[in-house]
């Protein structure tokens, strides 16, 4: 049985757990992975409701939610187009609202403090969904698969390529800090994360003995990595002109068999999806009319090789998810 109580805690981003806490969390998803296998009831928290906002479309975020919280019980509204925050609603005004009827508020949307304001104002548990500095539910379902494959965390090697300094990247940085990976951050230097953030991670890399460098050279990067992990060249919400700015820039860091080849023979490729490996997407199409690239962060044949694990990523958003939700509420 263990000591960690996360009851009536938000869930903003990891910097506000411990390693100790965020273990637990990948142990009780793995808990609820196992028991949906064996078709047992996790229905712990029947009659209670909780909202959704998304101020940016989701699939995986979304679904992970709602069957999350169907599993356990609850029942949930989702707020999108619909929703007076932020518009006709200050955000302080919504949370007051919100915590008369919900046990608690999923945000995901655009800046961290939004999310952080509604917990301010709100006396039930909120967990982010997604912000444009932070995507702290990716990183569990991250370390969950991560962990499935190898049988543990401490001690790998993990490189992301691309633009590190938004929520991917950063939140990448503070969960391998805290859990003891040693995380490459591998692109141009203006793509680096934060200084600020990355002398947070210096200091929680002390305690679990892993670590977090950039690397602008993508061989020396690559080298004896466990983990190759990309995503979009341009985030939710970026203006389309950016476009052509990150393509030159990031062209070269694209994760494809020669970049593969470079990592352990044993090495798994992630990417927290949606991906633009392909041109069966309506952006995707209109990428390669104006710029001539079919293929961005990744190519076709990595994403579907078999060491892709990039669609168990996706199914354990849903586990880690419900972890969150049910570890927050009372176990």
């Amino acid at each position: 049985m263990s000591s960690i109580n996360l009851t009536g805690r938000d869930f903003l981003t990891l910097k506000d757990f411990t390693s100790e806490e965020i273990l637990f969390l990948l142990d009780t998803a793995a808990d609820f992975k196992e028991k949906k296998k064996k078709h047992i009831p996790v229905d712990i928290h029947r009659g209670k409701n909780i909202v959704l906002i998304f101020e940016k479309t989701s699939t995986r975020t979304r679904c992970s939610f709602e069957v999350a919280a169907h599993d356990l019980g609850i029942s949930t509204t989702y707020l999108a187009e619909g929703s007076q925050i932020g518009k006709k609603e200050s955000i302080a005004d919504t949370a007051r609202v919100l915590e008369r009827m919900y046990d608690g508020i999923e945000y995901r949307g655009f800046g961290q403090e939004i999310v952080e304001e509604l917990a301010k104002q709100s006396h039930v548990p909120v967990w982010n969904g997604l912000t444009n500095e932070y995507h702290p539910t990716q990183m569990l379902a991250d370390m969950l698969t991560i962990r499935e494959h190898y049988g543990k965390l401490k001690g790998l090697k993990m490189v992301y390529y691309g633009d590190a300094r938004y929520n991917i990247g950063n939140s990448l940085s503070i969960v391998c800090s805290k859990l003891g990976l040693n995380l490459v951050l591998c692109g141009p230097e203006k793509y680096f994360p934060s200084k600020e953030l990355l002398a947070e991670c210096a200091e929680w890399s002390k305690a679990s003995g892993g670590s977090v460098t950039c690397e602008t050279d993508i061989a020396k990067a690559t080298k004896d990595a466990d983990v190759l992990y990309t995503d979009v060249w341009v985030s939710m919400g970026e203006p389309d002109e950016v476009w052509a700015e990150r393509i030159t820039d990031l062209k070269g860091y694209q994760v494809n068999m020669n970049v593969l080849k470079m990592a352990k023979p044993t090495a798994i490729f992630m990417h927290d999806l949606p991906s633009f490996h392909d041109k069966n997407t309506k952006i995707g199409k209109e990428i390669f009319e104006k710029f001539g690239i079919g293929e961005m962060e990744v190519t076709d044949e990595v994403f579907e090789c078999s060491q892709s694990v990039v669609f168990d990523e996706a199914e354990n958003r849903m586990h880690t998810i419900k972890a969150v939700i049910a570890a927050t509420l009372g176990l």
